[in-house]
């Protein structure tokens, strides 16, 4: 009886226990517009139940707080607050995982990373076409962005 095969077995599997996790996808909003084009097949569908990385602005969905755990990701710094909303494939509601808390800010970039669902949830602001189980929030420096989409062509 060989031993060496059950060995290698049991390597694999915790190499594969420890993997490292899977890199979020990084997503445009330009993708997520997609959702409702009746023209072509959507990007955004594929998205679904995806670790993903998004850029946009928060709109905080509890008052007087100066860290959240659930907000509207927008595309534009002002949406919902001094305009009206962006349509729905162009919101994201966002729970932070595991009583995570972000600072609140309307004017400053952000990206939220975590895991993306197509449907819709109902919010202050009418519907929304994503919801995102937020695994971090953190500050969006768009010149570092470019920099790395450049370097990956």
């Amino acid at each position: 009886m060989n031993l060496r095969i059950p060995g290698l077995a049991v390597l694999l599997s915790a190499s594969l226990l420890y993997a490292s996790p899977v890199a979020p996808v990084s997503v445009t909003w330009s993708t997520l517009k997609t959702l409702n084009d009746t023209k072509a097949p959507s990007p955004a569908k594929s998205l679904d139940r995806k670790t993903v990385a998004v850029p946009g602005f928060m709109v905080p969905l509890e008052d007087d707080a100066d860290q959240v755990t659930e907000f509207l990701l927008v595309p534009f710094a002002g949406a919902c607050i001094h305009v009206p909303p962006p349509p729905p494939n162009q919101m994201i509601y966002i729970k932070l995982k595991n009583h995570g808390k972000a600072k609140m800010s309307f004017t400053e970039p952000i990206i939220v990373t975590g895991q993306l669902h197509v449907s819709t949830v109902d919010s202050p602001y009418g519907d929304v076409s994503y919801s995102m189980d937020g695994d971090s929030v953190g500050p969006y420096d768009q010149e570092k962005a470019q920099e790395k989409a450049q370097a990956k062509k």
